[in-house]
């Protein structure tokens, strides 16, 4: 992560727009911003007509009758001092900001309403400015009426309640200050007239503020500082000013004083050294100001002072500070050596971030100093809440996790994370894994040598009989093993986890932590594809058999008459057709009574001749047929694309019955599945060809995989084991280090690790920190 440095944030400058007199360039700092000269190259697609123009009159020097060797004298003369020109024109030190006359500046940083409080970045290359305006309310007052201001009063967060401290509200004022100001707006209400007059100055001031931020980033680190800027201190700064501006008009009141200071020391031809040291200790709001610009570049928390009339406002706001990498950082990021090497919390998944369980059982309170200096601090404070707060402080030891400090009923869970999270954001405390005398501590590889010698001396300070730190450090690095064999006796641990806490606090340590993966051998890769197809085989059969009961041809169902009844119809169709092209070559006058049987029976009738009447009853000695046989229904006749279909049909079955009957054959003398001991080790020349496959998440197995699981969990020996295996699967991903399994389940280290003993043949495992 790229920090913010003196390099890169060039400065912090208020700026106000008023509906008669327009915008107004209020205050920035430091007072001396120069040119940036390092010009970034132009995209090349990029037209920039407009911004050109732009560019080129902010560039001007203010005032129009002023030369061009006016403006290079301005260039060139002492900052401090006004500048009296050739042409008779005085130049002021602080009208102009790194080269730009503020009068411009201050017209294109007041942006329209529909940037309210919203993300306004303004490029003027190189620089970057962003900000995030704050416009006055539609009703043009920023005063809230007295009803809305009793039901909009920010709400104070409960200890019950979990907020971080920098997320919270602005403090509200005190109970005494409220009622003064209440009393004092009753004698107001009293007089019309003046209430009338008050309301047309809020109406015709500030109907704008804006704080912006000046930057000088590098194109590989632009978007990445103005995210951390903006969300971290523009957005909250804006706040805190926007509640002071509405409670009390603390921001217009304090622009209108230093913009008249600042006139009249323009007509006394102050210095800008002198009116900036008397700026920053007259007025809060320039103050602050300052505040900002020397915490954040510094990397500091910045704690405001607003002195408003309704009472003190101290917001504090900081881009967070990293305490932690999960790699080692190369040579450009040098300012990252010596932090903590782990990746306990950049292997969390977005689950088990929104899991206040998981976060509660897997990590605990490392304080960056002294506990009885901090506590000693925080008695000094009559807040009620540092009652509790004291008592966390006690109870929060790096070796207990925050579950097990709500375990002793003092605090609650949502006390302790609250707490937790004020020490974090106050940077006086870390979260780290439980610290644990069965854990594996090593040298870290991003420590900083450099610090050794002072830190020698800081740790015989703290630890006066233990070894040398480089001794220390020495024995740890030599050969990974537990932290309790490095103590000389039971009794000893306590100091010298005491110890191990220090090295982490320092980043001299971290800990080797194990991850693993599930390995599936080769032997249960064959085991599981003999299943899948056996029962590819068995489903086969019963399909086959279940067509045959159905249909006439073994493995396929056609509607209509059979195979052989199809050959006779098509001999049949043959000879008809013959027999009706030689009765075609015969004279016309013979009638024909051949016909083809694939005519239609109104075909059939219309084409014979007429036959005589049959006699009656006794005119003959033999019956008619139509008289003494039935009648036969007439069976559709079949084409002759409907027979080759038929044969088609019956030669893909007979290849689908051959092919099945081959793969049982194949497969009948496959050897069969074995289970051994150490299926690892399993060398059979069945399963020649079969490498090993590794299941990257098993928690996420589905599928084939999720076979693999089953298989190997018929294969543990123990009991207990294969009931907890599908349990410990979820942790097997290479993300979660096997340490904090007995945490999260409440688990006894010593049943952890013997189930996972169990299981270690089908695990691959890898160690680091």
């Amino acid at each position: 992560m790229s920090s913010i440095t003196s390099d890169n944030f060039l400065a912090v400058a208020l700026v106000i727009n008023r509906s008669r007199d327009g915008p107004a360039f209020v205050f920035h700092y430091p007072p001396d911003v120069q040119p940036v000269t390092n010009q970034p190259e132009r995209p090349a697609d990029a037209s920039g007509a407009d911004e050109d123009i732009l560019l080129e009159r902010l560039g001007q020097p203010s005032g129009r009758d002023m030369t061009a060797a006016d403006g290079a004298a301005i260039e060139n003369h002492h900052r401090d001092d006004h500048l009296m020109t050739d042409t008779g024109s005085r130049v002021v030190p602080w009208e102009r900001v790194a080269g730009f006359p503020t009068r411009d500046l201050a017209s294109i940083l007041t942006p329209a309403r529909s940037y309210h409080k919203k993300l306004f970045q303004l490029s003027l290359d190189p620089m970057h400015c962003i900000s995030c305006p704050i416009h006055v309310p539609e009703d043009g007052k920023w005063k809230r009426n007295k009803k809305s201001s009793k039901t909009d009063k920010p709400r104070r967060h409960s200890e019950d309640q979990l907020a971080p401290p920098h997320e919270m509200e602005p403090p509200t004022p005190s109970v005494a200050v409220a009622v003064a100001v209440a009393s004092s707006e009753a004698a107001k209400d009293k007089d019309g007239g003046k209430r009338d007059d008050a309301d047309e100055e809020k109406r015709s001031s500030m109907t704008m503020f804006n704080l912006v931020f000046i930057l000088n980033p590098k194109k590989s680190e632009d978007k990445e500082l103005v995210d951390a800027l903006y969300h971290n201190v523009v957005k909250k700064v804006n706040k805190a000013y926007k509640y002071s501006q509405q409670h009390c008009e603390f921001v217009w009141k304090e622009s209108k004083r230093i913009l008249l200071a600042k006139d009249r020391a323009r007509e006394e031809k102050k210095t800008m050294s002198v009116l900036w040291k008397e700026l920053l200790q007259t007025f809060s709001l320039a103050a602050s100001v300052h505040d900002i610009y020397e915490a954040v570049s510094r990397n500091k928390i910045a704690t405001l002072h607003l002195d408003t009339p309704a009472g003190v406002l101290t917001p504090s706001v900081q881009i967070p500070a990293p305490f932690f990498v999960s790699d080692i950082p190369s040579e450009h990021h040098g300012s990252q050596h010596g932090l903590w090497l782990t990746t306990a919390n950049s292997f969390l998944s977005h689950e088990q971030l929104d899991d206040p369980e998981f976060l509660d059982k897997n990590f605990a309170l490392l304080l960056l100093e002294d506990e009885k200096k901090i506590i000693a601090e925080l008695q000094a404070d009559r807040d009620p809440t540092t009652v509790s707060m004291i008592e966390f402080a006690r109870l929060a030891k790096p070796t207990m996790s925050f579950y097990q400090v709500c375990q002793s009923n003092i605090l609650t869970s949502s006390q302790v994370r609250k707490y937790a999270q004020h020490f974090i954001f106050w940077r006086r405390a870390i979260a780290v894994p439980p610290l644990h005398a069965r854990d594996v501590y090593i040298i870290s590889p991003n420590c900083d040598l450099t610090r050794l010698p002072q830190d020698a001396v800081e740790w015989h300070r703290a630890f006066p009989l233990a070894p040398p730190l480089p001794n220390f450090l020495s024995e740890l690095s030599y050969a990974p093993r537990p932290f309790k064999t490095f103590c000389p006796s039971k009794p000893h641990r306590p100091l010298y986890l005491g110890m191990l806490a220090w090295l982490l606090r320092g980043g001299w340590v971290t800990q080797l932590c194990t991850f693993a993966y599930v390995v599936v051998w080769p032997e249960i890769l064959y085991e599981v594809a003999h299943e899948m197809e056996a029962e590819e085989l068995a489903a086969a059969e019963e399909e086959a058999r279940s067509r045959q009961h159905d249909g006439p041809l073994s493995g396929t169902t056609v509607a209509g008459p059979s195979l052989q009844d199809a050959a006779t119809a098509t001999a049949t169709a043959t000879i008809t057709t013959t027999t009706t092209d030689a009765a075609t070559s015969q004279p016309q006058s013979q009638p024909s009574t051949i016909t083809t049987t694939n005519e239609t029976p109104q075909t059939q009738e219309s084409s014979e001749t007429p036959s005589p009447p049959s006699p009656g009853p006794g005119a003959g000695d033999e019956p008619s047929p139509k008289t003494i046989m039935p009648h036969q229904p007439r069976q559709p006749p079949l084409t002759a694309e409907h027979v080759a279909e038929m044969a088609r049909l019956e030669r893909i079955a007979l290849k689908a019955s051959r092919e099945a009957a081959d793969k049982a054959t194949a497969h009948a003398r496959k050897v069969m599945p074995m289970a051994t001991a150490h299926p690892s080790v399993n060398d059979a020349p069945h399963l020649a060809g079969l490498t090993p496959h590794i299941i990257l998440d098993a928690k996420k197995a589905t599928g084939r995989e999720s076979r693999y699981l089953s298989a190997i969990a018929r294969r543990l020996k123990d009991d207990k084991a294969r009931g907890a295996w599908q349990l410990m699967c979820k942790y097997f991903d290479g993300r979660n280090a096997l340490e904090r399994i007995a945490l999260q389940e409440e688990m006894k280290r010593k049943e952890a690790w013997t189930l996972l003993t169990a299981m270690s043949e089908y695990l691959l495992c890898t160690r680091h920190w």
